[in-house]
């Protein structure tokens, strides 16, 4: 599985950007997940949809109230929507996958947001850089 970023740019602080993680195959099955580097910090974990179960999507404290994941299977796609983007949200961000049925068998109930070892498939990533 391939999965390729997009919708990454420049955007004043306030604004909007809307990320697509598209899969080169099915990712019906997959828990995806976003996640994000900024200059000079470690990866955090941004949002993240479990594949299978109630309650799928997961999102980090930072962005609740801004961020919103949703996805297409129909498309193989997941979006992410990022409203009144701050400075602080600079960095690459990408998107990752692992099947949803390896996470069941490792015990885990939702998928991962605080574990980026998790996931096996990675994008290569989109710049967002927000100004001030």
């Amino acid at each position: 599985l391939q999965l390729v970023e997009s919708g990454g740019g420049l955007v004043q602080s306030g604004g909007s950007l809307r990320l697509s993680c598209t899969g080169s195959a099915s990712v019906e099955f997959h828990d995806i997940g976003w996640f994000r580097r900024a200059p000079g910090k470690e990866r955090e974990g941004v949002s993240c949809v479990s594949s299978t179960g109630e309650d799928r999507i997961s999102i980090a404290d930072s962005v609740l109230g801004r961020f919103a994941l949703s996805r297409n299977d129909a498309e193989n796609t997941v979006y992410l929507q990022m409203n009144n983007l701050k400075p602080d949200d600079t960095g690459v961000y990408y998107c990752a996958a692992v099947s949803g049925r390896a996470r069941l068998r490792s015990g885990k109930s939702r998928c991962a947001l605080a574990n980026a070892d998790t996931y096996v498939f990675w994008g290569h990533g989109t710049q967002v850089t927000v100004s001030s």
